[in-house]
């Protein structure tokens, strides 16, 4: 059994990884610990610009709170869209729909009926992640003597030793062993994506492709998020913000981010057109998302489940995707990563032994990290599932949480805050 060191007056924290979630970490971290030294290593160059990223990411109102409380938010509030309502739907119908004697299989959540005001937003990584890492070289600027970036730097390895770990550095073009730095506690937060990752004790590859774009659509209800469950898998449209020109590059539309799941082996949206997806997408989608008038390239990737059991193994850390990458299918997982950081330096401000401090961690975060795990694993794997009947029982959910007032509410404030 190793002994329990004390937090040192001065805790050495190494964050690995310059993304939102490790960036949230080091900016809470440096409020929260006034006397820690905290430095952030990352592979990508300084030279590195990240502003233009258009990747699109859904932030739940409570990682919209914590970056308010990180001091943030308004440097990028301009640049994202509020989601006011959520709506879920089923396309097929399912067997008590065909003989006329359930509600129809759809839920819509709205940020007015729960006192909020909003349920979250939408917003592209670059506007998250630029003044983010603007914030952090700011607070580095202020506190040269504590607050540090290694841009660059890739960190090949983190080893548990008997005051805290060793960091193997390298240089931006990946070359091991140049350095061997020590810390009190590392934060690994660079985690990639399922196609890149080592394969962690959890895992399980779904063989469904992620088709990810933007569409333009006319009419329809501005700020509302859409996910629409069809027999090959989840659709979703995002709410974005601004406009853009339509096919017939005459018509100003509205903007959406588009995330379509298909399965890898019966992939029938790799070979269409632009203009088939746009027809395909208006047959799928509900009427009331408007009318869908243009669909620009779309990019994909694979979807899967990896996730690490625990969180903590020594003096190591993992949050974010390096602890669990998820389906998108609820949107969840670069909330799931800012919640583990926020409570990750919440344990460590209480003071006391930073092993002590990682078993409250674990402790803490596990019930909602696994009930998170576990509802995306399940949606997703529900759609390879060739169950008769599987589609009757989600359509009779969806409808049961859309009448049952009590019911939405807890979900969707579990949606907006997890478990917490």
């Amino acid at each position: 059994m190793s002994a329990v060191l004390p937090v040192p007056p001065a805790l050495q924290l190494a964050v690995v990884g310059a993304g939102p979630v490790g960036l949230a970490l080091a900016l809470s971290a440096a409020r929260r610990l006034p006397a820690a030294r905290i430095c952030v290593y990352d592979r990508l160059p300084v030279a590195h610009d990240v502003s233009g990223d258009p990747r699109t990411l859904a932030l739940s109102q409570g990682s919209v709170l914590e970056l308010q409380r990180l001091g943030v938010w308004a440097a990028m509030a301009e640049r994202a869209e509020p989601i006011q309502a959520v709506h879920v739907s089923q396309q097929q119908p399912g067997l008590l729909d065909l003989l006329g004697r359930a509600p129809a299989p759809e839920l819509l959540i709205r940020a007015v009926d729960e006192g909020v005001p909003q349920l979250g937003a939408v917003i592209p990584y670059g506007a998250l992640a630029a003044p983010m890492r603007a914030a952090w070289l700011a607070a580095c600027a202020r506190e040269p003597q504590r607050l540090s970036v290694r841009w660059g730097s890739a960190v090949s390895g983190v080893r548990t030793v008997s005051d805290g770990v060793e960091i193997d550095v390298g240089d931006d073009a990946g070359a091991a062993g140049a350095l061997v730095e020590p810390h009190h506690l590392a934060v690994i937060a660079e985690g990639g994506v399922f196609a890149e990752q080592a394969r962690k004790a959890v895992a399980h590859d779904y063989g469904q492709t992620a088709w990810v774009g933007t569409i333009g659509l006319e009419g329809g209800e501005s700020g509302v998020a859409y996910e629409r469950f069809t027999p090959q898998g989840p659709v979703a449209l995002l709410p974005l913000p601004g406009t853009m020109l339509a096919d017939d590059g005459r018509t100003v539309c509205r903007r959406a981010a588009l995330v379509w799941c298909v399965e890898q082996k019966d992939d029938a949206v790799a070979g269409l057109t632009e203009a088939q997806r746009l027809a395909v997408l208006t047959h799928l989608l509900p009427a009331r998302v408007g009318r869908l008038v243009s669909v620009r390239p779309l990019k994909h990737f694979a979807l899967g489940l990896n996730a690490e059991r625990t969180l903590v193994q020594g003096r190591t850390v993992r949050i974010g995707n390096a602890a669990q990458t998820l389906h998108p299918v609820a949107g969840q997982g670069l909330n799931l990563g800012l919640r583990d950081a926020h409570e990750l330096v919440l344990q460590l401000a209480r003071g006391g032994d930073v092993d002590q401090a990682l078993r409250r961690v674990e402790w803490q975060r596990a019930p909602d990290r696994w009930a998170m795990i576990a509802a995306t694993d399940f949606l997703a794997r529900s759609f390879t599932w060739p169950w008769p009947g599987l589609s009757t029982l989600r359509g009779a959910g969806l409808a049961v949480l859309g009448q049952v007032g009590p019911l939405k509410s807890l979900l969707a404030r579990r949606m907006m805050f997890g478990g917490r």
